[in-house]
């Protein structure tokens, strides 16, 4: 080659290294948590040509999903963001029986349908609807569910528990009692309950049909969904517990053990006792350390109880059932071989109660109420399934429930960017906390912040 040639070879050269080095870096984010908020996230900044890692400090993903095999979901209407996942994916739900729509009611032993409550136990039906239209009456003043504190009279309820609202209601024992489990079973205890939270939820869900709330069901429960998006994912590190984030002008460095990754943005997809367990530099602002101490987290055990057969003879114990035993119980589908699996929570000060107890021991305390009113309940028991929120360290609840006064201080405080870092999960969600709509959704919105911040700086 002359030397010529050499010369226009050597140009080129560096002509193309040069176009290299001008091309923009692929932006770059990591998604702590993989339940479902970090999912979504990680899954839509993927499309995005993002370079996605995510840490998830389990050695399984989907977060706080309960351990039922099949998971009952409200229609498209209420749920959209969720259907639309289940759309992309083709998953395919099947329409839920009608009497897994309504909720019912277990009275010492006896199980009540709605119809059968108002005919057998009328006075009790009376100060149930009684209630409920005394709640939807409040809802019916918040003209926006996200703007609770928009009038003094709604900034008041902020101040004032649940349980002191019933007080007010002097409602029959029985009746108090159901009502209490329906609210502890969906929150937290009445007594930890900010009454504004109880108005605010009732109003996003105010003139939708009850029945849109279990319209359908999702074989092989939430996990299902949960897989598919991991399948879209090129990143993602199980097993892998974020103990610090760094953020400087140039970008956010996570500490997991002795290993540190790199990257622009992060998203914190975490609950917030679990991210306060998390070193952040710089630390949080004075307002945002307040709330990890202080907001309510309701409280829920969750076990899936294995019968070799149904045990209830023609009871239906089917359904979303509220006890004046404090026992909630969904009955998910028969087991092989002709079994039975009957889903139980434990919410509120009745979960916390049994704190100390170890998962044998809280399955033998719900067998020994269940057999006294079903003999045989014990007999054909075969085992059992366990999801404790409380006592997890990785969640430290079950989902958000503002406690009196938090509204006021706190309401819509994680939905902003500090710097490079983000915020998501159900209790970033206004609108749907608790809720796998309220994960999704806050997954999505956590993704689009991060793409504004990006484009806000090109």
């Amino acid at each position: 080659m002359s030397i010529t040639g050499w010369r226009v070879a050597l140009l080129g050269l560096l002509l193309g290294s040069a176009l290299v080095q001008a091309k923009p870096a692929q932006p770059s984010v990591i998604v702590v948590g993989a339940g479902f908020s970090g999912l979504a996230a990680a899954f839509e900044l993927q499309e995005q040509g993002w370079q996605v890692t995510v840490l998830e400090a389990r050695p399984t993903v989907g977060g706080r999903a309960g351990v039922a095999s099949a998971e009952w979901l409200g229609s498209a209407e209420l749920q959209p963001v969720l259907h639309q996942y289940l759309a992309r994916f083709k998953l395919h739900t099947q329409a839920a029986p009608e009497y897994v729509r309504a909720a019912s009611y277990l009275i010492d032993g006896k199980l009540f349908t709605q119809a059968e409550l108002e005919q057998q136990q009328p006075a009790v039906a009376a100060a149930i609807l009684g209630y409920e239209q005394a709640l939807d009456g409040l809802a019916a003043q918040l003209d926006d569910p996200l703007q609770p504190l928009a009038s003094a009279r709604l900034r008041g309820l902020d101040q004032l528990s649940v349980a002191r609202w019933l007080d007010q209601l002097a409602l029959p024992a029985t009746a108090r009692a159901l009502i209490e489990q329906r609210i502890r079973s969906r929150y937290d205890e009445p007594s930890r309950l900010a009454l504004l939270y109880l108005v605010q939820q009732s109003r996003v869900y105010r003139g939708r049909p009850t029945i849109q709330l279990r319209s359908e069901r999702l074989p092989g429960g939430s996990q299902v969904l949960a897989q598919a998006l991991v399948k879209q994912l090129q990143t993602l590190k199980t097993g892998a517990r974020v103990e610090a984030v760094t953020q400087t002008a140039d970008g956010v460095t996570v500490k997991v053990g002795a290993a540190g990754y790199h990257a622009d943005y992060v998203i914190l997809s975490v609950p917030l006792p679990a991210l306060a367990r998390i070193s952040l530099t710089p630390a949080l602002p004075a307002l945002q350390q307040a709330a990890l101490k202080d907001i309510n987290y309701g409280w829920r055990e969750q076990m899936l109880l294995k019968f070799r057969k149904p045990f209830w003879g023609n009871t239906r114990l089917t359904g979303e059932i509220f006890s004046n035993q404090g026992v909630g119980v969904m009955w998910i589908e028969p087991a092989p071989k002709g079994g039975a699996n009957l889903l139980v929570n434990i919410s509120g000060d009745n979960a916390r109660l049994m704190k100390a107890f170890n998962d044998r021991q809280m399955v033998d305390q719900v067998l020994l109420r269940l057999d006294k009113y079903y003999p045989g309940a014990r007999a054909a028991f075969s085992g059992f399934e366990m999801r404790r929120t409380g006592t997890d360290p990785l969640a430290g609840g079950a989902y958000l429930a503002y406690g009196p006064g938090e509204i006021s201080r706190y309401w819509r405080l994680w939905e902003q960017p500090l710097g490079r870092l983000l915020f998501a999960g159900e209790h970033t969600d206004a609108l749907y906390p608790g809720t796998l709509e309220g994960a999704l959704r806050s997954g999505q919105r956590a993704a689009q912040q991060v793409e504004a911040l990006r484009a806000a700086t090109d």
